[in-house]
């Protein structure tokens, strides 16, 4: 009984840090002058390498991708993969998987889960903070700024970030950033 007390207290507090750090987070990047670390070229294939070995999730690399350079603060970019895998671990079921893919202009990164998905009249909303979907319990984890979060780490990098349900089933999420220069295709 004391010590599942004990545990319970350690869980709140485990919470607490973490929403006093997110929203540390959202109102230093809510504050666009903010200086959040220094911008330099992340390489997304390594950055999706370490998230994935850490998590468990599979890595989708088009074959010869060695890197993919984006010009970013990669504690915040880290920050956004990461948040995206600990959403598909916590609302998705069965395998993740990170696609890294280019285009002309920007880089994507897709987190895919095999979950129920989004509703499509609310894949727009779960990107406000503390939104959570109907029905999300609270010992399911999370306070709704996680998504909020990886909205404005895109947002601050030029880049977006959007939902979209799979027909196989699950949902997947993709950031698109633009590319360091002369890294197009």
């Amino acid at each position: 009984m004391v010590q599942r007390a004990k545990d319970e207290i350690r869980r709140n507090i485990a919470e607490l840090d973490q929403l006093v750090e997110e929203i540390l987070l959202a109102s230093r990047l809510d504050a666009q002058e903010a200086d959040l670390g220094t911008v330099e070229s992340v390489d997304l294939v390594g950055l999706a390498a370490e998230e994935c070995a850490l998590t468990g999730a599979t890595l989708d690399v088009p074959p010869g991708q060695t890197e993919l350079l984006v010009p970013g603060v990669a504690k915040l970019l880290r920050r956004a993969v990461r948040n995206l895998l600990e959403n598909a671990r916590r609302h998705g079921a069965g395998d993740v998987t990170v696609q890294l893919t280019q285009e002309a202009t920007h880089a994507c990164i897709r987190v895919c889960d095999n979950g129920p998905g989004v509703p499509e009249a609310l894949q727009g909303r779960i990107f406000e903070p503390f939104y959570r979907l109907p029905g999300a319990s609270e010992r399911e984890g999370g306070v709704g700024l996680g998504l909020a979060l990886v909205r404005s780490i895109a947002e601050r990098h030029g880049g977006s970030v959007g939902c979209s349900n799979r027909t196989e089933g699950g949902a997947c999420f993709a950031i698109r950033l633009p590319l360091s220069k002369g890294a197009s295709a």
